[in-house]
């Protein structure tokens, strides 16, 4: 059975193949067996793919189920990445001004657009990142802006600004004095000055030098960067600040693109000089000061530049074909241009040769001047001056200042009799408490100057002396008293050959002359002999005691007096608001005790102050009253401050000893407390007298310009800055201090003439007004149009070329002597007006000294704007690498290292002799 089954296979089986080929042919095989192996194959490769999905499922539940998990930044990175950005929304409000907004966007906008937009395109275009940059720069500004509007103005316009450019000016004036006494011909001038200039700054600043930053431009551009990193971390919220490429970009187009492009235009010497012209352009062009100007260059490519000018010029006039009128006219102006081509030349080759002429000295040496008669020179305040000065020298001042004095005391007891008589007319009668000041005056005027305890004395006939003490003794005293001996005290000055003939052959007298501009054109003429010369009866000066500050108070010693302040308040006067003290007076005699009150301002007690101070020299240096201030000056805190130093000031004053040392002392000291108001006008002539003891104001050769510049300044603004500018501009400390106080009065008259007492508050009005959003506005506009004109980056403005810009130094002196009004010559001098007006000048011609000055302008505004931030240490730290600075250091170590040694030698020797 299974044989045949078997058989009956293989009979199928090979029927099966000889059907197959013969039905498909001997090839089919060949098809067959490559069918089943593609079969095959391709079952292989179904299960391959099957088997290896199944294992990534499994690997990944297995990650899942026994690995930590790994990091998803990089996924998200690219999931943000293939996000549509979404659109940054800004908030186009900085300051809240509108009129202020829409120029400081567009200083934004163009900033950006010049500045990083050009270059950025190129890498991408992707603008989020110049959103966010936008973005940052608007914050800072916003943070900038409530800043600002927190931030009191008034002290740093009024005060610091003021006191920064004195100290600059100071500094210059130093540099020079001090080259000048160096007195060799330098090679390079300029650099010795700016040298210099920096070397005086680090003596008087002590702490701070800036030659780095305003000579070396790469110190320069790292300052800035470190400022604006610094402000950006002030501005700046955490998270912007610490993107750095942000904030790289930002500080770079804040330094370099916006401050170091301003600070250069503004230290640009050129550029000052066009804008003073600018600014004083309605003035016309003088020809007497345009010589002037000329004959006293020292520069030789100005004097060049003006002679390569008027050359020409004369070309130009010498080719013109005219006639008729016309020629006169050309020739006039042809010999005008040959006199200063003529006058150029001199001067360059006096400068090329080195042999620069003293005018003085050679006027001095020439012997023939003119003659300024004696009466004259009592009368005019800068001749005055001098011959005080010459005066102080031969020890002949007691002459002088009698004569003075005795001017002051006719003209004071003229104005009280005709009060007298006018108040007699009204049914008033004052009459014994007016002669009573007059005897009062009048014993003062001979105790100073005649008396046998006068020191100095007048030496004059002692017969008129015992006649005049006779009449002051038995008689009422008339203006006329002092007449007779005033005439011989001026005979005395005028023939005596000590005095005035003296004076004459003095070199003195022809600095005189040139301070009257009389060394060429004299306007007086007279006799050497000084025939013709008459008594002239103008009143020059003041009387030391003032009339009315005399009161008819007992004088016995007796008398006790005790004084203080009980309290204090503010007070409102017809919109005036100022604060009050009450005194409580204690007065004692031996028989009755009195107790008042009376009420006194703070401006009462710096008039009495300013009084006894000038009257009685040695108080000057023991009474000091509280200082002044301007502003937020009725604070309760700050009263009560006012009134505990007020009342230690009294009860200094009040010392017995100090009323033994000063007897007169009392009578000022009970008119002040006496119960009554109070005349600060009465002391009006008494600060005119100059006294026989000159003041030594503190002025060190090396310390800055402070706040407080004189104790005898009233409490108002813009007497405070002329007195500080002409001071440092004329250099009045330094000069004869009668005159600067005559200044300092006449100063006062002026502002109280054309403003009146509320000269302060329209000063603050002022202020507020600069800093209104509309001058604001006004600014950034001029920011906007200086760099960025019709919306276009400017470019660079090619330097001019030198000749133009010396010529253009020329007509900026030219034009500042010209604006100078001749009352300020007559008051000073014009020798002194034009040295001062041209120093000015010379110190804007220095790049690096324009630097100093704008930096700490800038210095100064942070500080005020950032008074929390201690940008006063940042900036001494940054100017830390200065050479000047370090050399300072070691020029102050080496002189404190021996006494430190000997100090200490001294403390050992004392040590072992104690053990």
């Amino acid at each position: 059975m299974l044989a045949e089954t078997s058989l009956s296979i293989w009979g199928w089986g090979s029927l099966g193949v000889v059907l197959f080929l013969v039905t498909f042919g001997p090839f089919a095989i060949f098809y067959f067996a490559f069918y089943i192996l593609c079969f095959v194959g391709g079952g292989f490769v179904v299960t391959l793919l099957f088997g290896k999905s199944n294992s990534e499922k499994y690997l990944e539940q297995c990650e899942h189920s026994f690995l930590p998990c790994t990091s998803v930044g990089i996924p998200k990175c690219i999931e943000e990445m293939k996000r549509e950005a979404r659109p940054i929304k800004i908030d186009r409000r900085l300051t809240g001004a509108n009129i202020i907004d829409e120029p400081l966007q567009q200083v934004i906008q163009f900033s950006l657009r010049d500045y990083v937009q050009y270059w950025y395109y190129t890498l991408s275009d992707d603008e989020s990142f110049l959103l966010e940059i936008r973005q940052a720069l608007q914050y800072a500004l916003v943070q900038f802006s409530a800043r600002s509007k927190e931030t009191d103005w008034q002290p740093y316009f009024t005060t610091r600004l003021v006191d920064d450019f004195g100290t600059h000016l100071r500094v210059f004036r130093k540099a020079q004095q001090r080259i000048a006494e160096k007195g060799d011909q330098m090679k390079d001038q300029a650099e010795e000055l700016v040298d210099t200039f920096f070397e005086v700054e680090v003596e008087m600043e002590k702490e701070v030098c800036r030659d780095l930053v305003c000579t070396s431009p790469k110190d320069e551009e790292g300052f800035l960067r470190d400022l604006c990193e610094v402000l950006l971390y002030i501005l700046l919220p955490p998270g912007d600040f610490q993107n750095k490429i942000m904030r790289y970009f930002v500080r770079e187009i804040l330094s370099r693109g916006i401050l170091l492009p301003l600070i250069n235009q503004l230290s640009d010497p050129d550029y000052i000089n066009q804008y003073v012209i600018w600014m004083i352009r309605d003035s016309n062009c003088n020809y007497e000061a345009f010589m002037n100007i000329i004959k006293l260059s020292d520069n030789i490519g100005e004097l060049e530049a003006v002679k390569d000018k008027a050359s020409e010029e004369l070309q130009y006039l010498r080719s013109l074909d005219t006639a008729g009128d016309d020629i006169n006219t050309i020739k006039n102006q042809i010999n005008s241009l040959l006199y200063v081509i003529k006058v150029c030349d001199s001067r360059i080759q006096r400068l090329q040769s080195g042999k620069e002429i003293d005018t003085v000295k050679l006027a001095a040496n020439f012997g023939k001047l003119c003659t300024v008669p004696l009466d004259h020179i009592l009368v005019d305040n800068v001749a005055l001056q001098f011959f005080m000065d010459y005066m102080q020298q031969t020890g002949g001042q007691a002459h002088l200042f009698f004569w003075m004095t005795v001017e002051g005391y006719r003209v004071t007891a003229q104005q009280q009799l005709e009060v007298l008589q006018s108040r007699q007319k009204d049914g008033k009668h004052q009459t014994n408490q007016t002669k009573g000041l007059l005897r009062a005056a009048a014993f003062g005027v001979y105790e100073q100057y005649l008396s046998e305890k006068a020191s100095p004395r007048v030496n004059i006939d002692d017969n008129l002396v015992a006649k005049l003490a006779e009449t002051l003794n038995h008689e009422d005293p008339t203006p006329e008293i002092f007449d007779d001996i005033q005439r011989k005290v001026y005979e005395l000055m005028l023939r005596d050959e000590r005095f005035y003939p003296s004076f004459k052959q003095n070199v003195l007298y022809v600095r005189m002359l040139a301070e009257l501009d009389m060394l060429k054109d004299p306007s007086f003429r007279g006799s050497d002999d000084g025939e013709g010369e008459s008594f002239n009866g103008s009143p020059t000066g003041s009387i030391n005691l003032s009339l009315d500050d005399l009161s008819n108070v007992p004088s016995d010693e007796t008398v006790q007096l005790h004084a203080y302040i009980s309290d204090t308040g503010v007070c409102n006067d017809h919109g005036k608001t100022y604060a009050l003290y009450a005194i409580t007076v204690h007065r004692r005699n031996p028989n009755s005790e009195e107790t008042w009150k009376t009420y006194r301002r703070y401006s009462d007690f710096h008039d009495f102050h300013m009084r006894i101070t000038e009257q009685f020299e040695n108080l000057a240096n023991i009474l000091k009253l509280p200082g002044k201030k301007t502003f937020n000056n009725m604070d309760r805190e700050f009263l009560e401050k006012r009134k505990k130093d007020l009342n230690a000031y009294l009860q200094l004053l009040l010392n017995p000893e100090m009323m033994k040392a000063s007897p007169a002392l009392a009578h000022y000291v009970y008119d002040f407390l006496e119960n009554k108001a109070y005349s600060k006008g009465k002391g009006d002539f008494a600060r005119k007298v100059p006294p026989l003891i000159q003041k030594t104001y503190s002025d060190p050769d090396h310390c800055r310009v402070a706040a407080p510049i004189d104790d005898n300044v009233d409490d108002n603004i813009p007497l405070r800055v002329m007195l500080l500018l002409m001071d440092e501009v004329f250099d009045l400390k330094e000069r004869n201090q009668w005159l600067r106080r005559n200044i300092k009065n006449l100063l006062q008259q002026l502002i109280r003439a054309t403003y009146g007492d509320t000269i302060n508050r329209k000063i603050v009005d002022h202020v507020d007004w600069m800093t209104s959003p509309e001058q604001v506005a006004d600014a950034v506009k001029r920011f906007r149009d200086a760099f960025w004109p019709n919306g276009i980056l400017a470019e660079t403005v090619p330097r001019r070329d030198k000749a133009i810009r010396m010529r253009t130094r020329v007509a900026g002196k030219t034009k500042l002597l010209e604006v100078m009004p001749d009352e300020l010559k007559h008051i000073i001098g014009a020798e002194t007006t034009r040295k001062g007006i041209l120093r000015v000048f010379e110190m804007f011609q220095h790049t690096q000294l324009n630097k100093r000055m704008v930096y700490v302008f800038l210095e100064r505004f942070l500080e005020t704007l950032f008074p929390q931030n201690k940008f006063h240490e940042l900036f001494n730290k940054l100017h830390s690498r200065s050479k000047q600075m370090q050399r300072y250091k070691q020029r102050l170590h080496s002189t404190q290292a021996p006494s430190l040694q000997k100090s200490l030698l001294v403390s050992h020797i004392r040590l072992l002799m104690h053990l």
